[in-house]
């Protein structure tokens, strides 16, 4: 595993040093580059400099340019308006590090970050004994996209699935069982699948809402078996267990179609903090961080305050003594930083949510559990609206189901895939089987495109579209690709760094080099939208390079062949782990 500098990096030092060099009074001064029309890229630093050392622009930019190294990888520097600096790189040294790029198997070159640490990344939280519906879909797939492309960069990684598996709810749920014994309904030995899972679910959840709706004696029951739940009654907890179980078996089989893999030992419910709840509080109310107010354990804030003007608090401990979610978040940090030593915490929850989280980790910060060196982030994400602009509901008005959904998605992909099956060539098989990574991987790139905590429409049409900012189209830019070369008989790829490029080629190998900063950006911000409009635009280029570079041609030496064959692998590579991260197949044939 080599890490490759990138162009710019190396760029920015030899610059860096050039600027010490020519004005040592300059101190350690930032060239401010970026990538520019006018060249490869553009240095704005000298201005500031400029009027800091009260000299003149242009001629401070003369002494700079005359300071740096010619030959190797700079080809050209233009001194610009006031005093910008335009960079034009050689096209050897672009080749070069692509090369070097290519030479390094699945990473690409791109380094490991070494200030990587330990962060929890707590995400697809769905409840027991409900189903999931669509607004269950994008902390999953945000959260899942986040969780590679950290353990990419180096970090280690924890996941946290926070499943609502504690409440009031349970009380009613399992005394039915208790007076319904068979109510779960399965048949003796066999496992459900996911669907008949959640079907005896669903019919146990609304039966028993009926009754404690309509019989206030099972309502008293009810209530006292949330006690016996709380007090740890064996029997009581072992047919919560069974609700439990049952509800992981449904929700494996949708996290299963929606390709997210989550494992049992990462799955720790609101229960697997309760142990700590007294604690917590103890701890709470002890320091001074959390104090009583009309029974109940609060924390308050000068700046949270409710319409009317006064305070309002975070109940961590309520009047009649059970525990808010306040008490259970706050018990998961202290899990997390204490025993799990994370330096990180990532909650992908709803912007709804953001008041709650804001108190809960202001609380956390009071109480030591987070300071400088712990920090925690929401990584909140907006709601899926219709096409219509509201939350996206059935025509009946009912939140849609996550796997209705993402069925129709599959059906839709699968034809699409079906239209040009016949001028690829793909068996039956292939049709299905790409149908589904087109129509799952549509629904993930709509959603990771747009900035996590922006709404955005949910349109199917769109999603599957071959054209514009779709997974689509950056999957078959990369068939595109594996299909060239398999037609490339002989022809192997090769870097010829001896070679001019034409600007297309050009364009594309700086947008290569680009690969691993997009991605520490990425990492370091939880922006992975980012890495979404990076792939679209390196198939964007792909597509003008196509047009203005001919690949495989018979008129065009062997080496700018090999030359080309060799920039378009580099470029199937890069899309193929940039998907990959953000949770999407690229089929070798579509």
């Amino acid at each position: 595993m080599a890490s490759v500098p990138s162009l710019a990096s190396t760029l920015q030092q030899q610059l860096a040093d050039a600027l010490t060099a020519a004005l040592p009074d300059a101190g350690a001064a930032d060239p401010l580059l970026r990538r520019s029309d006018r060249a490869d890229f553009q240095a704005n630093g000298i201005l500031a400099l400029a009027k800091k050392l009260k000299g003149n622009p242009r001629e401070l930019a003369a002494q700079v340019t005359a300071a740096l190294p010619t030959g190797g990888l700079i080809k050209d520097v233009e001194v610009s308006g006031p005093g910008f600096l335009n960079v034009t790189l050689t096209d050897r040294a672009i080749v070069e590090t692509l090369a070097a790029r290519a030479a390094d198997g699945d990473r690409l070159g791109v380094p490991v970050n070494a200030a990587a640490g330990t962060t929890v990344v707590d995400y697809a939280q769905p409840n027991v004994a409900k189903e999931m519906h669509v607004g269950h879909l994008r902390s999953a797939v945000i959260g899942d996209a986040m969780v590679q492309i950290l353990e990419f960069t180096g970090e280690h990684v924890i996941r946290r699935h926070h499943i609502g598996d504690w409440g009031t709810q349970f009380g009613m749920l399992i005394q039915y069982l208790i007076e319904h014994p068979g109510a779960l309904g399965h048949q003796e030995g066999g496992a459900a699948d996911g669907e008949a899972a959640m079907s005896s679910l669903n019919r146990v959840y609304k039966a028993s809402r009926v009754l404690f709706d309509a019989d206030e004696e099972f309502k008293a029951r009810a209530r006292d078996r949330v006690v016996a739940l709380q007090a740890g009654d064996p029997e009581t907890l072992a047919l919560w267990q069974g609700f439990v179980d049952e509800s992981k078996v449904y929700f494996y089989s949708v996290f299963d179609k929606l390709d997210v893999e989550v494992r049992d030992a990462d799955i720790v419910g609101e229960s697997g903090y309760n142990d700590m709840l007294e604690e917590t509080c103890r701890i709470l109310e002890e320091t001074g961080v959390a104090v009583r107010s009309e029974g109940a354990l609060c924390v308050f804030f000068d700046d949270v305050k409710g319409p009317d003007g006064n305070p309002v608090p975070l109940i961590v401990k309520k009047t009649n003594g059970g525990y808010g979610y306040a008490a259970t978040d706050l018990s998961a940090i202290r899990d997390r930083v204490q025993d799990l030593k994370a330096d990180s915490l990532v909650y992908v929850v709803d912007v709804r949510q953001s008041l709650h989280f804001k108190m809960v980790f202001e609380t956390a910060r009071r109480a030591g559990w987070l300071n400088e060196d712990v920090k925690a982030h929401q990584l909140a994400f907006g709601t899926i609206l219709g096409k219509d602009g509201k939350p996206f509901k059935t025509r009946e008005g009912v939140t849609v189901r996550l796997e209705d959904l993402l069925d129709e998605a599959v059906e839709r992909a699968t034809a699409v895939v079906r239209e040009k099956a016949a001028k690829v060539g793909l068996s039956e098989d292939e049709i299905v089987e790409n149908g589904r990574y087109v129509g799952v991987g549509a629904v993930k790139y709509a959603d990771l495109s747009t900035s996590a905590v922006r709404d955005y429409k949910f349109d199917l049409d769109q999603m599957v579209s071959l054209h514009g900012d779709t997974s689509v189209y950056l999957q078959y830019a990369y068939a595109r690709i594996r299909s060239i070369l398999r037609k490339a008989g002989d022809a192997k790829p090769a870097a010829h760094p001896e070679l001019g490029l034409a600007p297309a080629e050009r364009a594309l190998g700086l947008h290569l080099d680009q690969f691993g900063e997009v991605l520490a950006e990425v990492a370091s911000a939880y922006e992975p939208h980012k890495l979404a409009a990076y792939l679209y635009q390196l198939a964007s280029h792909l597509t003008t390079f196509y047009d203005q570079c001919q690949v495989l041609s018979d008129e065009n030496p062997a080496e700018v062949v090999e030359n080309r064959l060799f920039l378009v692998e580099l470029t199937a590579r890069t899309l193929h782990q940039g998907m990959a991260l953000l949770g999407i197949r690229t089929p070798e044939r579509l």
